[in-house]
């Protein structure tokens, strides 16, 4: 075991009332021949990839197998890894982490060559199939007006505390924007795209720092200055706005998680500017007024497909003349997008129920179509989240006892590090990406 892991259980005491998606089982019989399925498909796919897998005392098995530096995969209990593999798919394979059936001393690194190969893991034969074998997301997490609050506050009010565990000074939970050199890339949609890669491995000291650079960016591309109006779609714990009404604007911000606002509103009121700044528990969908920027860090990936529409309706209607839009996305290869958009997933059932990512394309197409706004500029640094998430989940391996003082179990210390490890592990790979994209109407209107 690595220092960085050596505080997880690997075997973890389950609790059936806090955990009972590890704990409820299908009949035995139904579960023997999925596991089987299961394990034909899986232990072929891995003869393909640079990885190694030891299941229990077996040889270990893998395209990497005489390889002593390819990441090691140790399935502790084949038989229940994959019966759950067999039941759920993805959603079983990182149940069956978080209830200890699987080790791996570098998840992020195993985790990273399955992003990798993401779209060719499954036979194609079967992938034709996805739409009877997959599960669909339940109605009751969909983010219409009735269901968004609950989506939120499952995530974001677990517990202020919780998060403060790994986040930095800036209590920014989204990616940072390390330094580096920019590089003018191909045109995709008509718009130049501009790409940034950090220019080494941060440290933790450089975070907040590079959390104050990508705020103080956004700002810079909405043209928030002296008497701006701002709304901010998604308020986190108060940061983008305190930046901003430093700069002389007035905001209202708007969230749905209570826990957030009232931390946000007591940061804000200490650094001075509780009369520049208003903290609203209120649906976007709700918000009125007229705005002369609008900004929004990584909240789009929770508004849900169906709603991208409803969600740039919205910020074309609020946006005064002139006005301008930055946003900063989580996105994904479009095709994988159309592919996965009915599909429910471990990261809906556990991290974020309702959410769902853009593509660049998506993202242009829907403006296009349903808006004034025109995508003018965007910035591409994936990479830079990859250096966020590796720092984050350090921290917060770092602080599991503090973690436990408040409450959490060690099933969601495996939870929490799967969840920063599998996501750290899409923008190493670049199956996902995150951009910050500026949207204005044509000529400026």
């Amino acid at each position: 075991m690595t220092t960085a892991t050596a505080g997880l259980s690997m075997s973890p005491a389950i609790d059936p009332v806090r955990w009972p998606g590890l704990t409820t089982r299908r009949a035995r019989a139904r579960r023997v021949v999925e596991g089987a399925l299961a394990r034909r498909i899986f232990l072929s796919a891995v003869k393909r990839l640079p990885v190694r897998v030891q299941l229990g005392r077996e040889a270990i098995v893998g395209g990497a197998a005489v390889d002593p530096t390819a990441p090691l995969m140790v399935i502790e209990r084949p038989d229940a890894f994959f019966e759950a593999v067999g039941a759920n798919g993805l959603i079983g394979f990182g149940e069956s982490y978080m209830a200890g059936d699987w080790n791996a001393e570098d998840l992020g690194g195993l985790l990273e060559v399955f992003a990798a190969q993401m779209a060719t893991l499954i036979p194609e034969p079967l992938q034709k199939l996805r739409a009877v074998y997959v599960a669909r997301m339940p109605h009751t997490e969909k983010n219409s007006t009735a269901n968004t609050r609950n989506n939120i506050a499952r995530h974001y009010d677990l517990s202020n505390d919780m998060f403060a565990t790994f986040l930095d000074s800036t209590l920014s939970y989204s990616s940072a924007l390390f330094a580096g050199d920019e590089q003018r890339g191909g045109p995709v949609a008509g718009e130049a795209v501009t790409v940034s890669r950090p220019a080494s491995a941060p440290a933790w000291d450089d975070l907040a720092e590079a959390q104050g650079r990508k705020v103080e960016r956004m700002l810079d591309s909405a043209g928030v200055g002296e008497g701006s109006r701002v709304l901010e779609i998604g308020t986190g714990w108060g940061e983008l706005a305190i930046r901003a009404a430093r700069r002389g604007a007035t905001v209202l911000s708007v969230t749905l998680s209570s826990e957030q606002q009232a931390l946000a509103r007591e940061r804000i009121a200490a650094a001075g500017f509780a009369e520049q700044v208003d903290v609203e528990l209120l649906d976007y969908r709700l918000v009125e007024g007229k705005f002369d920027a609008v900004v929004s860090v990584e909240m789009i990936e929770a508004v849900g497909h169906e709603y991208w529409g409803e969600y740039f309706r919205k910020i074309d209607s609020v946006l005064a003349a002139g006005g301008k839009v930055a946003i900063q996305a989580i996105t994904m290869p479009h095709d994988r997008m159309l592919a996965t958009r009915y599909t429910y997933t471990w990261i809906h059932k556990y991290i974020f129920p309702g959410g769902f990512l853009p593509s660049t394309q998506a993202i242009v197409d829907v403006n296009r179509a349903q808006t004034s706004l025109r995508v003018s500029e965007r910035l591409s640094f994936g990479q830079h989240y990859g250096e966020t998430l590796r720092l984050w989940d350090e921290r917060f391996l770092g602080a599991l006892e503090r973690v436990h003082q408040l409450g959490f179990d060690e099933v969601f210390d495996r939870m929490w590090h799967f969840y920063l490890e599998y996501s750290r592990a899409g923008f190493r790979s670049g199956y996902l990406d995150v951009q910050q994209l500026v949207l204005q109407r044509e000529g400026g209107r």
